[in-house]
């Protein structure tokens, strides 16, 4: 039940302080609760609809029962509808919610302007629109005057310094003076206030909108599960090992004490990199100190102070955990014999493989009597799996499907422990990766509409989005016009195209702007980030080109080409075929200009930049792609490429891009040798795909599950038939002599076993009813199954 704004009953509230906000790096933490009767839950009903400006967490009798609003922006709030009917006791409910608002500051102040990621407006506010449907009639509860709140004094957030500064910071938790139970009116010693309205919803005589544009969640809720730590990697205090990182811990009711003045430090392991709420529980106390350092690896000393060093992730030997540190003050409130502990957890979730908890006793003793975590993620169901006679295939394959789950939350993210920031290069890789694996569009469907959002009056879209720090990547538009093909070719929804044509016309038009008179695009602006790929040769120029430092980059004007040409077939699909023919002229122009300026003769390869004698795999890649060298001479250049020790070779990410011009040449099974750089990466331990090979920051990067894709969609062979309009399946079989596994598509999983016996291909194939399907075998026969089924060969 999603209602209009227009139909709100409740208003925008929030808390009335004289304690005005003077710096960037002071945000509010405001709790609200309103209590209300229910006589008889079994026969009542309660739905809620909730958002906020910053962030909340939403509770029913002490039970968590939200989290949110989905990231929006400022012409986009979201809220989230929630069934809270089987949280209902008889007799007095509380509903309560723990509301922080980070206060917006121009120009962004890393690290303590709070997260980059999330949208804020100068006023902090909470709603929430609920009522109460009982037999003897309904009760509105939403937000206005009678809900009360507390104006928190415990909790501030701090910049770390491990360059996690895009994500917000870390907490320092002063727990006495935090409200106990305040979720379920237990709190004493609190003074609660009546909260004060701040906004109506709307005006809806003259359209007047307040800064919270309502529209509803349009992605599933995020899931948190309970979860306990694998195991210890290092203690100090190793003649005893304590159980309290045990899931089961919950339930035997054991733990660790700690006398006054003792300190206990333990290393634990979660077994894999993963995202998450952790949770301390105690009893006793008063005043000790606790430090939660959250982890990716175990690591040496760093090379630089732009370059890590990393080898061994898990192993503990010469080597420390670096991280994010939060610390808690623990007021001693527990209770061990009565079962009552006093829980401290984090806000915002954590991204963490190892976790290393100090707890620093005071004058008191105290009791850990629990640390575990609740996982939480985007609920990505998997219905793909792959197996093959290459048994090293198999851990990139888990690996993978790691990596994606931890960058999905409410938008794609680059890496969870650094940024939280949906880019379009990353975004539109991991789209492809969750398509192949469950063929759920609806965080896709978000993300195309986010950088939809960014468009800026230059015609040109955010690199980055949402964000209050924006950023534009020129390159990265390319990918978003392609994220929007993909959509087309994978569920053929001509309208979602037509909606964004507009902004798909506005960023062509930037580049054609910036032409210069040899035909080619020119070089980029200085205000723009001209980022094409992590290069080791590339360092000091941040992932750009050495060639810029001459005038234009031929990869911009393959970049652009690209465009055009995945434009013009958009247009098409529309009906628009003066405007397709109109771009496909345009890129012709251009293909003609780097012909005649990029190509060097000598080299027999596009150089980097007309008349500059730097080479890049990069630029023969987009060279096939584009169709600028002719499909003819393709495998040519490609093998040319491959045989050159001295070009700039693409990274982990653009390693697809690799995969997709020997594919498009007919020379795929040369991709097979290059799966060695995952190899080495698992060699490693690594339980996710290190972010790129330069700087050794991130150990968990969306853009590296690479396997995701080549697995189902080449080794497999199952792709879309363009426009969704069935199911093509073509097995690549160079390098294997079987592969089986599922791939999910729109019209459901398809299931493939093949395998190489005698010199001769069998297979067995199974495609969801009714559906078309195209099967095309290695010896070049054509099998076509117009209502899909079974098959044999």
């Amino acid at each position: 039940m999603n209602r209009k704004p227009e139909e709100w009953k409740g208003k925008w509230i929030w808390s009335e302080s004289e304690n005005v906000l003077t710096g960037p790096g002071e945000h509010e933490v405001v709790y609200f609760r309103r209590s209300f009767e229910v006589v008889e839950p079994a026969a009542s009903k309660l739905v809620v609809h909730v958002s906020a400006d910053s962030r909340y967490r939403l509770y029913l009798n002490g039970h968590s029962v939200s989290v949110g609003p989905c990231k929006g922006d400022r012409s986009t709030c979201y809220y989230e509808t929630v069934d809270v009917t089987d949280k209902l006791v008889a007799g007095i409910n509380v509903l309560a919610a723990k509301v922080v608002h980070y206060r917006p500051c121009e120009p962004f102040r890393l690290g303590i302007g709070g997260p980059a990621s999330v949208w804020r407006s100068g006023q902090g506010v909470f709603l929430l629109e609920g009522i109460l449907q009982e037999q003897n009639g309904n009760a509105t509860i939403s937000t206005d005057e009678k809900w009360e709140c507390l104006r928190d004094s415990a909790i501030y957030f701090t910049a770390g310094g491990q360059d996690t500064l895009y994500v917000g910071g870390s907490e320092r938790t002063n727990g006495r003076k935090l409200p106990v139970g305040w979720q379920t009116m237990k709190d004493k010693g609190h003074s609660w206030q009546s909260a004060v309205v701040v906004a109506d919803i709307m005006d809806v005589l003259y359209g007047q909108l307040t800064p919270w544009p309502l529209v509803a969640r349009p992605i599933p809720a995020l899931y948190e599960v309970e979860k306990g730590f694998a195991g210890i990697k290092r203690i100090n205090t190793p003649e005893a090992v304590p159980d309290f990182y045990l899931l089961h811990n919950k339930l035997l009711g054991k733990g660790w004490e700690l006398q006054a003045g003792e300190t206990l430090i333990i290393e634990l392991d979660a077994g894999e990199l993963t995202t998450g709420y952790p949770y301390l529980d105690l009893a006793g106390g008063r005043g000790a100190i606790i430090e939660i350092l959250y982890s990716e690896c175990y690591e040496k000393e760093p090379e630089s102070t732009t370059r890590r060093n990393k080898d061994m992730r898990d192993n503990p030997e010469g080597r420390c955990l670096y991280g994010e540190i939060d610390i808690y003050t623990a007021a001693g409130s527990g209770e061990a014999a009565k079962g009552e502990y006093e829980r401290y957890e984090p806000f915002e979730f954590r991204t963490f493989r190892f976790i290393k908890l100090t707890v620093r006793a005071g004058e008191e003793a105290i009791r850990i009597h629990r640390f575990n975590y609740r996982e939480t993620g985007y609920p990505l169901d998997v219905k793909a799996s792959f197996t093959s006679s290459d048994p090293s295939l198999s851990p990139l394959w888990e690996i993978s499907i790691n990596t994606l789950r931890r960058c999905m939350h409410e938008t794609y993210e680059d890496c969870p422990y650094y940024e939280q920031l949906q880019y379009i290069m990353d975004t539109r890789l991991q789209i492809l990766f969750t398509y192949q694996l469950s063929a759920d569009d609806r965080l896709a469907r978000k993300a195309i509409f986010d950088f939809h959002s960014s468009l800026m009056p230059s015609g040109m879209i955010q690199s980055r989005y949402p964000s209050v720090y924006p950023q534009i990547i020129p390159g990265f538009s390319i990918y978003w016009i392609m994220m929007v093909a993909d959509h087309y070719l994978y569920f053929g929804d001509a309208e979602l195209v037509r909606r964004y044509l507009p902004t798909i016309d506005a960023v062509l038009h930037w580049f054609r702007q910036h032409m210069e008179s040899r035909g080619l695009m020119g070089s980029m602006p200085k205000y723009v980030w001209s980022f094409v790929d992590w290069v080791e040769e590339w360092r000091e120029g941040r992932g750009v080109p050495t060639a810029s430092e001459h005038g234009p980059l031929t990869i911009y004007s393959l970049f652009y080409v690209l465009a055009l040409q995945t434009a013009a077939d958009l247009n098409r699909i529309c009906g628009r075929h003066s405007t397709a023919k109109e771009y496909l002229l345009h890129a012709a122009e251009i293909q003609k200009a780097v012909r005649k300026h990029c190509w060097s003769q000598e080299r027999r390869m596009f150089a980097d930049g007309p008349g500059v004698e730097l080479y890049s795999q990069h630029c023969q890649i987009f060279a096939v792609l584009t169709g600028t060298i002719p499909d003819d001479q393709a495998p040519e250049l490609l093998n040319h490429m491959l045989e050159q020790s001295d070009l700039s070779s693409v990274s982990y990410a653009m390693s697809f891009y690799l995969f997709r011009a020997l594919e498009k040449a007919g020379m795929y099974e040369a991709s097979y040798p290059l799966w060695n750089i995952w190899r080495d990466l698992a060699a490693m331990n690594l339980t996710s795909w290190v972010e790129d090979p330069v700087s050794q920051r991130s150990d968990c990067h969306g853009w590296g599950a690479v396997p995701l894709y080549e697995f189902t969609a080449c080794m497999l062979g199952v792709k879309p038939l363009p426009g969704g309009h069935g199911i093509l399946i073509r097995p690549n079989t160079s390098a294997l002599t079987w592969a089986k596994g599922t791939v999910a598509t729109a019209f459901g999983i398809v299931y493939v076993n093949w395998r190489r016996e005698n010199g001769k291909f069998a297979c067995e194939i199974e495609v969801p009813e009714n559906v078309p399907a195209r099967l095309e075998l290695p010896e070049g026969q054509i099998l076509e199954l117009p209502l899909g089924g079974r098959v044999s060969l």
